[in-house]
């Protein structure tokens, strides 16, 4: 997401934005469209809570994160002296969980995002500082230096790489949500859509990757429904209705309403996802800082740590986004091209 492109913008905020508008009044945390320093649960040093306050989306759990001594001494040494991590997360005004929104406290900012920057904040000995901001202020923050490094589901493109540095640390992918009855699979496979009719947003990256597929249907003789709605409560009633088979959308936002669903009427199911870069590249979801910072490569060696340590895991477990780890944090990894970034 290049400043963010209006198609991968489009998609998280509509499909992510529209889900967190009944969980999460970020304003309360300050003015919608400024800054704020997030509150996060207190915690004993060298303890980090992951999955508070979460609207059901996750299990509150701690863990002991010990200070790797050997990757604090790699940061660069104004950071290490100050002793905090100022982390940016772009999730004014509404929030978009499971990633990053303010909890059933109504003040915690809590999420895989927060979550992850304060994991990395204690491997690195680092007192974590959570700013909360407009998407556009994120990067405001990040080229005044007022913000290290941001946790915010930014994606890395060719473009983005000519201002800041990247440290993946999670798959960015799409997916398919069916009911839990449906035994439908993507597998991968475009085909498989065939006589399908499957919701999608107008105007975002998975729309336009839908009706490509439905394109080649055509071509075989084949086809595909797609099916626009106005909000997401109404693809909600759809897919519950039988009115639908598939939701096509952002997989953190699926793995959201997956759990939502889960005690209801009409549970869903993840039935399979795809990368939101299309079938030529994985694309990658990565920690963001400013250019020559020093940070980029502290902060992979500090994902890397707590993928070798099996606490990557349980924090992507605990939001249900397993799906989207990656095996090793790469510090400016392949992009999304100019041209479709």
């Amino acid at each position: 997401m290049r400043r963010r492109s209006p198609l991968l913008r489009t998609r998280l905020v509509r499909r992510l934005g529209a889900a967190a508008a009944t969980a999460a009044l970020a304003c309360g945390l300050t003015a919608c469209g400024g800054d704020a320093e997030a509150t996060a649960t207190a915690t004993a040093p060298g303890t980090v809570t992951i999955g508070a306050v979460s609207n059901g989306a996750a299990r509150q759990s701690e863990l002991s994160v010990p200070v790797v001594e050997s990757l604090r001494a790699r940061l660069p040494q104004a950071v290490r002296e100050r002793g905090e991590l100022v982390i940016g997360v772009g999730a004014l005004p509404a929030g978009f969980p499971p990633l990053a929104y303010v909890g059933t406290d109504q003040k915690t900012l809590t999420g895989a995002e927060p979550d992850l920057g304060r994991l990395v904040a204690a491997t690195l000995g680092l007192k974590p500082v959570v700013k909360n901001s407009t998407w556009e202020n994120l990067f405001v923050g990040i080229d005044s230096g007022r913000v290290d490094v941001a946790f915010t589901n930014v994606t890395v493109t060719e473009e983005r790489k000519k201002k800041y540095d990247f440290a993946s640390y999670r798959q960015d992918n799409l997916a398919f949500e069916a009911l839990k009855t449906n035994t439908w699979e993507f597998g991968g496979d475009y085909r498989n859509l065939a006589g399908k009719a499957v919701a999608v947003s107008s105007g975002t990256n998975q729309e336009k990757i839908l009706l490509e597929w439905q394109t080649k249907l055509r071509a075989e003789g084949k086809d595909l429904t797609v099916k626009y709605f106005p909000d997401a409560n109404s693809v909600n009633l759809a897919l519950s209705g039988g009115k639908i088979d598939l939701n096509f959308g952002p997989n953190p936002a699926i793995a959201y309403h997956v759990t939502q669903t889960a005690g209801g009427n009409a549970p869903t199911r993840n039935a399979g996802s795809f990368s939101g870069a299309g079938e030529t590249l994985q694309g990658l979801i990565a920690a963001t800082a400013k250019k020559d910072s020093g940070l980029a490569g502290p902060v992979a060696e500090a994902v890397n740590h707590l993928i070798g340590n099996g606490q990557y895991g349980k924090l992507l477990a605990t939001w249900n986004l397993s799906n989207e780890a990656v095996t090793v944090s790469q510090v400016n990894p392949p992009g999304l091209p100019t041209t479709n970034s």
